[in-house]
């Protein structure tokens, strides 16, 4: 399907809500001038281009002293509607630009969306920053509804997140504070839905240890950049950081130990990730580190789907592993779960809920499927012909009701392109528990510094409430040929934005 445009002005924002309503169709942008406003013709946005002809289905939008949105099936309207814009605020005519496109396609194709128009990564970001400001929740829910087109279910939900965020920072001096990142991007194998910066281990094997000696000379550059005392949280993923050997391990969690220790950090996670990684040693190394949290992520809890998507590990070894795990002594373990896996129909799903339950995780993330560009889900998609993805309203309230059942409420929620049913990932927890990193780098609150191959540093500007990013080099091996050009990357960001970092609430 195309979209002509006369203008490039909200582009990306157009594209993204259409897409919204075609959940899988390429959608083509055509920014053109033959798409031009004509008072003659029924006050219509027409469009001379020549493409059309051949299209059996494309939408028309035009922006200037109107707005105009039409949308054509075999060359025929369909639908249409157009009204005055006389708002300057570019935020504000976005909002109403999307408004009208919502309500056209809406009534056109009888679709009303959960999000209503809103097609951002973090739209709990916009709530929190409301609550704080004071405005009342009746205000607030009035504003949604009449703004964004929020369904309630999605509105509650939002603002439920957004009191338990609040809540679980209040005692975290998060504001001239940063967290920091650190990537290993080794896993056992690589599942049919990632697109993570990860590689088999058997690639990079020989190289690991030379990886480790050069992320340890990064952390400790990017501390001493970023200030030893100033550090909140500490997050170990990747891939799967209990790949690495238990010497690899306690290579790695004594050099952040150490350079660490003169900050007061509130949490330390390191993500176990895959259950066929997962030993006793590697455990009691994390334990000697006093690692405060770890993830046992299972996505799914039945076997025939695991070998579907490409995880060399059983349902069994999931459950030994956080027994393993518990009875050690960790007492902060969360655990992944992917709404939407290829052939699982909603029975599937309960099954992995009930048996997540059985075991009594202190947090869970529900994901919605969201199929990237470089997951093999897409780029080898004949061989998942077979395999239908599926998600629902009721699928999504029934996890809500499972984490309810386990003592959890949600704590941080984003969303991503190309989720299966337009919905979101949802992080549940029960009391004390919620991962403050994930709240911190999800609402954007504070400064992340990164490091490792394919980590993304975000720099926060509290002032201008804006985030600049700088990026490491994804490939193992460039990052190790390229590691100086990574610490001046740091260097000259942070230079660029010296005095507004840390000194501007």
């Amino acid at each position: 399907m195309n979209i002509y445009m006369n203008s490039p002005e909200f582009e990306h924002d157009v594209q993204m809500l259409i897409m919204a309503f075609f959940p899988g169709r390429e959608l083509k942008v055509i920014v053109s001038d033959d798409c031009y406003f004509d008072n003659r013709i029924d006050n219509k946005c027409i469009s001379d281009n020549k493409d059309n002809e051949d299209n059996k289905e494309f939408v028309s939008f035009y922006i200037g002293n109107v707005i105009s949105f039409e949308v054509f099936e075999n060359g025929i309207s369909k639908a249409y509607m157009q009204e005055p814009i006389t708002l300057t605020d570019r935020k504000l005519r976005k909002d109403q630009i999307k408004r009208l496109v919502y309500k056209v396609l809406s009534e056109h194709l009888n679709i009303e969306l959960p999000w209503g128009t809103l097609t951002g990564i973090r739209p709990v970001k916009m709530v929190r920053q409301e609550l704080e400001d004071g405005i009342s929740d009746d205000e607030l829910i009035s504003s949604l509804k009449r703004d964004y087109y929020m369904s309630d279910d999605k509105i509650n939900l939002s603002i439920d997140v957004a009191k338990t965020e609040l809540d679980a920072l209040r005692d975290v001096p998060y504001k001239g504070g940063y967290s920091l990142y650190i990537g290993i991007p080794f896993c056992p194998s690589r599942c049919a839905y990632c697109s993570f910066t990860s590689y088999s281990l058997s690639i990079y094997e020989s190289r690991v240890d030379e990886y480790l000696d050069r992320l340890c000379e990064e952390i400790d550059y990017t501390i001493n950049l970023f200030g030893r005392e100033r550090i909140n949280t500490v997050y170990v993923g990747g891939g799967t950081p209990t790949t690495l050997s238990p010497n690899q391990l306690d290579k790695l969690l004594s050099c952040i130990r150490n350079k660490t220790k003169e900050s007061k950090v509130h949490e330390l996670t390191v993500e176990a990730g895959r259950p066929d990684s997962i030993t006793e040693e590697k455990l009691t190394v994390l334990l000697n580190y006093a690692v405060d949290r770890i993830s046992i992520n299972p996505q799914t809890m039945n076997d025939d789907t695991l070998k579907t998507i490409g995880r060399k590990h059983t349902v069994k070894q999931t459950a030994d592993a956080f027994k393993l795990a518990r009875k050690m002594g960790f007492d902060n373990i969360n655990m992944d779960i992917i709404v939407g896996l290829p052939g699982e129909e909603k029975e599937d799903i309960e099954n992995t809920l009930k048996a997540v339950k059985a075991l009594g995780p202190d947090s869970l993330t529900v994901h919605s499927l969201a199929i990237k560009r470089a997951a093999r889900l897409n780029t080898q998609k004949g061989l998942f012909t077979d395999y239908k993805s599926i998600n629902s309203s009721g699928i999504m309230k029934m996890t809500a009701d499972y984490a309810a059942s386990m003592g959890m409420k949600p704590y941080y929620l984003y969303r991503q392109k190309n989720m299966t049913g337009n919905f979101e990932n949802v992080g549940y927890s029960v009391k004390g528990k919620a991962a403050l990193y994930n709240i911190l780098i999800m609402e954007e609150m504070q400064t992340i510094a990164a490091c490792g191959a394919g980590a993304s540093s975000k720099l926060y500007i509290p002032s201008e409430n804006r985030i600049e990013r700088v990026e490491n080099v994804k490939d193992v091996g460039v990052y190790l040929e390229r590691f100086d050009d990574m610490i001046n990357r740091k260097k000259n960001a942070v230079e660029k934005e010296e005095g507004r970092l840390f000194n501007a609430y």
